[in-house]
């Protein structure tokens, strides 16, 4: 799911370069038509669509799935919480009741490390206590629980992974920044004069200016 989109694209990418037949489920809300392979099947539909997952697992019978779509805004899911807590658990749970369904016992959920807000050493090991640290977050760790307990009650095969920023363009295909939401590019857009500004959220920081330092 989501292989339209940033991550999943380049994930399908290398699939299909090591010769893996792939499906992408995709509703192209967030991920672009033409950012992955011609080589994989697609289907365009929405997770919350129970019978669309149904017939796509009933025509492909895949082997495992790789879970990417999801909304993934750390700050816009402290605006919208129930869209975020809703619509990635929900949809989520659409799915793993399809897969369980239809017998496929292997899948891998793009969670993420805003799981660990709150470490207490760094740098961070997959044993921290977790503390998620928005609405984002907590929708994942939701989501790795159901895991836990289909492992538990159906023998359900999973890896989450827990990224931090991911980064980095496919060197065949690029990047598409339609539309921009991280830092780096959008200040390239300024300098090359596709966007008039660059936005400097903040004034109360414990930094020299007053604006939010973290890397």
């Amino acid at each position: 799911t989501g292989g339209a989109g940033f991550i999943g694209s380049i994930v399908v990418e290398q699939l299909v370069k090591q010769g893996e037949q792939v499906v992408v489920f995709d509703n192209l809300s967030l991920g672009h038509r033409e950012s992955f392979i011609r080589d994989a099947a697609f289907v365009h539909a929405d997770l919350n669509d129970r019978a669309a997952i149904d017939q796509a697992l009933e025509t492909h019978q895949p082997e495992a799935v790789m879970h990417f779509a999801a909304y993934s805004l750390v700050g816009e899911s402290m605006k919208f919480p129930f869209q975020y807590i809703g619509e990635n658990v929900t949809n989520f749970l659409n799915l793993l009741q399809s897969m369980i369904a239809h017998d496929v016992k292997k899948i891998i959920l793009s969670s993420t490390a805003n799981l660990f807000d709150d470490p207490e050493r760094m740098p961070i090991v997959e044993s921290e206590r977790i503390v998620p640290g928005s609405p984002y977050g907590e929708s994942k760790f939701i989501c790795e629980r159901m895991l836990y307990w289909l492992d538990q009650i159906h023998d359900l095969n999973y890896a989450a992974l827990r990224y931090f920023n991911a980064a980095g363009a496919s060197k065949e295909r690029g990047e598409d920044h339609t539309p921009s939401l991280h830092l780096i590019p959008i200040v390239l857009q300024v300098a090359l004069g596709q966007r008039e500004r660059v936005s400097m959220f903040g004034g109360d920081y414990d930094t020299a200016d007053g604006t939010c330092v973290r890397d």
